[in-house]
């Protein structure tokens, strides 16, 4: 009986444990959600503010927003590319890397120039401004090649993959057709009979209706309409 309820006892601890496990991570989750979505609500209103300034003031505060902006916007779709590209081709690792060594350049700029927006001697931070577009220029430059070329690399590989599919399905496209190329019996002979196979034993295909059940969805398909009951 002891060793019943300590069985019993044990399971229940477990059990306790494992709930408290699936909390905590549901919680971790969960905050790692709500982090991310004040994170890109914080970014959004940054960039709005930034582009607004851009526009509507003059001189130095209006040169250095737009180049805040220029950078996050080359920095963030460079990112958003090789990581987009990374899940499908390995080789884009270490270009991941070479770009967080190049974000870590790209927060410095970008910090230095925020914090040359709140500057008062105006007159100080417009003779930075030309080494400033410099380092904003090497920045984007070096993002945006490394963008393109894992771009054209993933265009390059789906066209390969296309043209050896193309090449397949001109193959099957000529075996299904095998049949086509058999030399017609005379109608005397034929009349009155069903279709036999060819003498090499190759039943046509297209005799043989497709499933309809076993079609998958393409954007491009349209939904069969149900039977009327009517």
């Amino acid at each position: 009986m002891e060793d019943v309820i300590l069985i019993l006892t044990l399971l229940l601890v477990a059990f306790m444990a494992l709930g408290v496990y699936a909390g905590v991570k549901t919680v971790r989750a969960a905050k790692r959600g709500v982090d991310r979505t004040i994170t890109q609500a914080r970014r959004s209103v940054e960039d709005t503010a930034l582009r607004a300034k851009s526009y509507g003031q003059p001189g130095v505060p209006g040169e250095l927003a737009q180049l805040r902006l220029t950078l996050r916007t080359s920095m963030r779709a460079t990112q958003d590319a090789l990581s987009a590209g990374a899940a499908e081709d390995d080789s884009l690792s270490e270009s991941l890397g070479l770009f967080q060594r190049l974000s870590a350049h790209g927060r410095e700029l970008d910090n230095d120039l925020k914090r040359l927006e709140r500057e008062p001697d105006r007159a100080t931070v417009a003779t930075l401004l030309p080494g400033l577009r410099e380092r904003t220029e090497r920045i984007t430059h070096s993002a945006e090649s490394l963008r393109w070329a894992a771009r054209d690399r993933a265009v390059q590989f789906a066209d390969d993959d296309l043209a050896a599919l193309n090449a397949q399905i001109d193959l099957e496209a000529g075996a299904l057709r095998h049949w086509t190329t058999e030399d017609p019996a005379p109608r005397s002979e034929t009349a009155g009979h069903n279709w036999s196979a060819p003498a090499d034993g190759v039943t046509p295909p297209s005799l043989t209706p497709p499933d309809p059940r076993l079609h998958t969805g393409y954007p491009w398909q349209k939904s069969a309409r149900p039977e009327s009951t009517n």
